[in-house]
């Protein structure tokens, strides 16, 4: 029997739940997609010609890995807000800051390519994403299998490594910037 096929149990008339498995890497073939058009994009408008700006190719990729982000949860906002409540420390608490989240989102991504008040985009995004990663480990100390909202209805994993290697990424991104 595979782990997903359902059978009737002898003393229920239920069938039992299906065995859920980890997701393998297809499963985040999304997140791979944009995270390697995200990096194009940002190597894409360097200066021709000139030498690779570490900093500035940063800063790209954090406006448009943002934006991206902001614009897959606006899809299903609602969804999206439910499900992040589940693992989002402030969210569970707030539907309002739930709902807000993608818009800070799409306002950090905005900042960081329009080069809006650097060193507050930098100090926003590390506390906002430092904070959310707290919620994720929190979930993953718990042992529970929630789906990552984090990619609205494109994406449909645990929040799991994954999750908190992004959030953390972002914010080590935006350090390393602040401190450049």
């Amino acid at each position: 029997m595979t782990p997903t096929t359902e059978t009737k149990s002898c003393c229920s008339s239920q069938p039992p739940e299906p065995v859920k498995r980890k997701p393998g890497l297809s499963a985040y073939s999304p997140l791979f997609v944009i995270i390697l058009t995200t990096a194009l994009g940002a190597a894409a408008r360097q200066t021709p010609g000139a030498s690779l700006s570490w900093h500035v190719w940063m800063h790209d990729f954090m406006g448009f890995f943002l934006l991206v982000f902001a614009m897959v949860k606006l899809f299903n906002l609602p969804s999206f807000a439910t499900g992040f409540a589940k693992y989002d420390l402030l969210a569970a608490r707030s539907r309002t800051y739930a709902l807000l989240y993608p818009f800070l989102e799409l306002a950090l991504g905005l900042a960081y390519l329009a080069q809006w008040q650097p060193q507050i985009t930098y100090l926003a995004t590390i506390i906002i994403l430092t904070f959310g990663s707290l919620g994720v480990l929190n979930t993953m100390r718990q042992g529970k299998q929630i789906n990552c909202a984090c990619m609205g209805q494109i994406l449909d994993v645990p929040v799991s490594t994954v999750t908190l290697t992004e959030n953390l990424s972002m914010s080590a991104m935006a350090l390393a910037m602040l401190l450049i």
